[in-house]
Parts: C-alpha cells; structure tokens; sequence
C-alpha cells in the first residue's frame, strides 16, 4: 500500500489531499497544530478503511518531523511527501513597510526551512519507493507581486528554488512544486478579511486536479492547478 505524509493535514487543501488519497486507499501520515481537528480528520479518513497515523505537532520542530517519518516507515515507508503546511506570519497581512521582521522569520521556518527539514529526513525512504514524490504547495504570490503578499511570496519563492534543485539533485524523485490557485480557506480568509470569496473554489475542488499529477506523472517542475484544470 502507498503511504503519503501531509503536512497542515487538518484543514484547507491538506484536508482534502488526505481526503481523495484516502479514497485511493493510501495509507496517510497526517500533520496538523490543531490535535483536536487533526484528529477529527483522521476519524473520517478511517472509513474508507485506511491506516492513519495522526501527529499533532509543530513541523518547524525536527523531533516532530522526525517522528512523522518513523510512522511512515511503520506503515511501509514514504511514496509522496506532501509539504502543504504554512503560515502568514502577520493576520491581515501588511506592507513590507510595516511587516514585522520576527513574523518574517517565523514565516521562513514554517515556509522554508521546515520542508527542507522533512525532504531530509525523508528522503531515504523516498528513494527505496518505486515511485517517490515530493509535492511542494507554492502561491502565485512566489512569481507575482502582489501588495502585502511580500513576506509570504517571498517564503514560496524560496521554496520553488529549494524545490528546482531537489529535481536537479534527486532525479530518481520526481519533485513538483505547485501553485493550488486561490481556494476557500481561513488562510485567505484571515490573509484580506475584506475580499469576498464566495465565487473561490473550495480545496476539495482543488485536490483531485493535483492527484493529476500522480495519475500521469509528468516530469519534475512547477504547475498551477489552474492550469493542469484547463488542459483536460
């Protein structure tokens, strides 16, 4: 059986990547602050007759993302390592100007230097599977300039480049870095509290156009949903 570790597992577009892998019958490796969300997730992932081990914790922690993957290794090993976990660092979101340099750091070691973190700690097991993934979830935000979107697209940019050489140094792997497009979630909600999101569509949209890329596994490189949608 296929086993995938999901960081920020609990809700938004982590949630619902657990949710269709599920249905495939993967087994799941699932990472979330919240434990009582995370654990209602992983409750409802369990009918479909998957393995799930739900840790609660803090991926910018290395003993919490080492433990990630000694479960993944107990239910068989690491095939898809999905780093969805991030934070905004200032709610609303503000100017460089104004945006405060201590958020800034929390934001890269959530964005950046956590992901890093789990690919090395992954990464043995990635290459012993026949078919290892690494699924990096970036922004639109990494490649265009939005206002107040700096600190924030500034992490993702770094993860595409991190993401670019994984490809170059891994080429057994196949590494994606992918931009989900705009979604329903209370990250965007809590990023411009003022924005009307009702015609944005909800993760569990946004998650089955992804697996796209596990269906026909093109090579390593940076998509967009939007995109991968449109081609069909």
């Amino acid at each position: 059986m296929a086993v995938a570790i999901i960081t920020g597992a609990s809700r938004g577009l982590g949630r619902a990547l657990a949710g269709v892998l599920a249905a495939r019958g993967w087994d799941l490796v699932l990472d979330g602050r919240d434990a009582g969300r995370l654990k209602e997730a992983a409750d409802t992932l369990s009918i479909h007759g998957t393995r799930v081990s739900a840790l609660a914790g803090d991926v910018t922690d290395a003993r919490h993302r080492a433990e990630l993957v000694a479960a993944a290794w107990r239910l068989g090993g690491v095939d898809l390592l999905v780093n969805n976990a991030g934070i905004l660092g200032v709610e609303p979101l503000v100017p460089l100007e104004e945006h405060p340099l201590e958020a800034f750091r929390a934001v890269l070691e959530t964005n950046v230097v956590a992901p890093l973190g789990l690919v090395q700690e992954a990464l043995p097991l990635l290459r012993q599977a026949a078919a290892g993934a690494v699924l990096n979830v970036s922004s639109d935000a990494a490649v265009e300039a939005y206002r107040t979107w700096g600190g924030y697209g500034a992490t993702k940019a770094a993860l595409d480049q991190l993401s670019a050489v994984l490809a170059v140094e891994e080429s057994g792997l196949r590494v994606w870095w992918v931009d989900p497009g705009s979604m329903r979630t209370d990250m965007l909600a809590a990023a411009e509290p003022d924005e009307d999101l009702s015609g944005t569509p909800e993760p569990q949209d946004v998650a089955p156009v992804l697996l796209r890329l596990l269906d026909e596994r093109p090579p390593s490189g940076r998509y967009s949903a939007p995109a991968l949608l449109a081609s069909r």
